[in-house]
């Protein structure tokens, strides 16, 4: 199993500013503005009503006190009390739209965040996934994304909501009364370092939280992958650890962070009721004195509740807010990685091309590591099949991955019919070039859909079974109950080695590009299908540069060039026969596949 990179995920280190992490939402959310502007209109609503009831309240008890004619009193009341209907039926259409607006322009936020997260994704050279699990770059993609909804759905309407009915509250209650307002602001100090106190410690332990729900993705996706070997070795006790590990180490960040937010929420709700007590204590005193009215202790007693209420809300909010930027800070760490495979400045289409595929003292290292190719020069003719072989691990899937620009060498320079392929787009280069590796990747789809797989869309079935008849695919598709329309499952699982290659051959075959590279593509089928296949591509490479590597030297064996790699470079050039001559390398290798029957 592959293990997880060092520096994925850390939460040692802070990515970014909050407020700027906060910005960059905003920025990406701006397509979507009318819709929390609808839900800000409708929170404004909500928050005025509630700011407007305690004063239909105090009305009521009001003519209740100082009424003296009971019908005059009942129908005040009535009268009131439909205002008061009234209000809460519109305020119940504005929770609805303000509710409704906020959930349909997060959501929509999310897609597009899941949506740009893998696009960036896509454009990163296989480089970035070298120390990557599969599991980990899909929590970023998929759950840190979600959280988003909480942040702008959630968190930030009610942090406007509740600052908007605050800065109200405030008003009233110093309208209502000036010293008993002062003497409920008592705790509010208190609440403040609570609440800033609160958003510095929850912060990094819902960031760690995040990563290790990250790392549980990465082990369950990875296992999964994998089960097949898992279950072939027999390792299911090992991995049911280390996926129950990655399952505690996650409920245990979760639980720090809960009992953190156990301890502050109740302390802060406690400050609150300070105030309100303070209140009740005072506004008592002054209503025996006659100093205040019932009614007036009443309203300010319903104000000085919504007055805490936003106060004490503030550590939900940040609890939320923080949740939602740890996610929202490793997906942008995601998104600030720059490729290092790109189209330079200035870069042009390739024109179609014949196929010339010339090295130009090429050398190339991987990440801190030795050189793998070193000053490599050679010419593949157009129209021509060139073979690479050589003793494992001298470079040759290397150089095929140079020529789609999977990787730029350090020195030299690769061209294509004259074209420096760092000067041209990816897109047009790679447009032109099939390639077939050894382990092949399959969809989870139908053979006739993977066949197709990069074909233009207007490719007709026809094309699609001579493909699969040049590849030699075409007798065991037909053996299955549905065909072409069979379903092969996750990586083709339902196939043999064999059946999986020769469906990889003729998706290639398909795209009928001016070059064509085979990465041991007959390295799972018998000598028979072998045989077929190379019938086939003798047929099908006549008007291809096609570049082979191959183990079994019969694969190679009509090449019109093959390039004979060591561990210090080219060591040897030519035909096969001329090859044999030689006595070199080449003809130790086929000296040893002969007598191991591999030729």
């Amino acid at each position: 199993m592959a293990m997880r990179g060092k520096n994925f995920g850390k939460t040692d280190r802070p990515t970014g500013n909050q407020l700027k992490t906060l910005w960059r939402l905003w920025l990406e959310a701006r397509q979507y503005w009318p819709f929390f502007m609808l839900a800000v209109g409708a929170y404004l609503c909500i928050t005025l009503i509630n700011i407007y009831t305690p004063l239909v309240i105090k009305n009521i008890l009001k003519i209740i006190r100082i009424g003296t004619d009971h019908n005059v009193i009942i129908t005040e009341i009535t009268r009131w009390s439909l205002i008061l209907l009234a209000v809460y039926v519109i305020r119940t259409c504005a929770q609805f739209a303000a509710r409704y607006f906020s959930h349909v322009g997060g959501w929509r936020l999310v897609a597009h965040m899941r949506t740009i997260t893998y696009d960036h994704l896509q454009k990163l050279s296989l480089r970035y996934f070298h120390d990557k699990q599969t599991g980990q770059l899909l929590s970023r993609t998929v759950y840190d994304n979600a959280n988003l909804e909480s942040l702008v759905s959630h968190a930030i309407p009610d942090a406007f909501t509740n600052a908007l009915l605050f800065t109200g509250v405030t008003v009233m209650l110093f309208t209502q009364h000036r010293a008993l307002a002062l003497w409920s602001l008592l705790p509010l100090p208190f609440l403040i370092v609570l609440v800033f106190r609160f958003n510095t410690v929850i912060r990094p332990v819902l960031r760690e939280a995040q990563a290790k729900l990250g790392d549980l993705n990465a082990v369950v996706q990875e296992n999964l992958s994998g089960i097949k070997e898992v279950q072939i070795f027999t390792q299911e006790k090992r991995e049911s650890k280390r996926v129950h590990r990655s399952a505690w180490d996650y409920t245990s960040g979760i639980l720090e962070s809960l009992k953190k937010t156990a301890f502050y929420h109740p302390v802060i709700e406690f400050c609150g009721t300070i105030g309100t007590l303070v209140v009740i204590w005072m506004g008592a005193r002054m209503a025996i004195r006659g100093e205040l009215a019932v009614e007036d202790i009443v309203a300010f007693l319903l104000y000085l509740g919504m007055f805490y209420g936003p106060i004490t809300a503030i550590g939900g909010i940040v609890e939320t807010i923080q949740t939602s930027l740890a996610g929202a800070e490793r997906v942008f760490e995601v998104l600030d990685t720059e490729p290092d495979i790109q189209n330079k400045p200035g870069a042009h289409s390739l024109p179609p091309v014949k196929g010339v595929i010339h090295f130009e003292h090429v050398s190339f290292a991987y990440a801190r590591g030795d050189k793998v190719l070193e000053d490599i020069s050679f010419t593949a003719k157009k129209g021509k099949t060139f073979a690479l072989v050589g003793p494992t691990g001298v470079g040759k899937t290397t150089i095929i991955s140079l020529i789609p620009r999977f990787y730029d060498p350090q020195e030299g320079r690769i061209l294509i019919d004259g074209h420096d392929i760092r000067g041209i787009t990816l897109e047009s280069l790679r447009s032109q070039i099939s390639i077939v590796l050894q382990d092949c990747f399959l969809f989870n789809g139908t053979i006739a859909d993977n066949i197709q797989y990069g074909a233009p869309l207007d490719t007709t079935e026809s094309a699609v079974i001579d493909a699969a008849k040049n590849a030699r695919a075409h007798e065991f598709i037909t053996q299955f109950r549905d065909g072409y329309a069979t379903i092969i499952g996750e990586r083709g699982v339902k196939l043999s080695g064999g059946q999986k290659q020769r469906l990889a051959i003729a998706r290639a075959l398909l795209r009928k590009t001016p070059i064509l590279i085979l990465d041991e593509a007959t390295s799972s089928v018998d000598s028979e299908t072998e045989a077929l296949i190379q019938e086939a591509l003798a047929h099908l490479t006549k008007n291809r540069t096609t570049i082979i590597i191959a183990h079994r030297l019969s694969t190679v064996r009509q090449a019109d060039q093959i390039l004979v790699l060591n561990n210090k470079g080219i060591a040897e050039c030519g035909r096969h026969d001329a090859l044999i001559r030689q006595n070199g390398l080449y003809a130790k290798l086929s000296r040893i596949q002969f007598r191991h029957g591999l030729v």
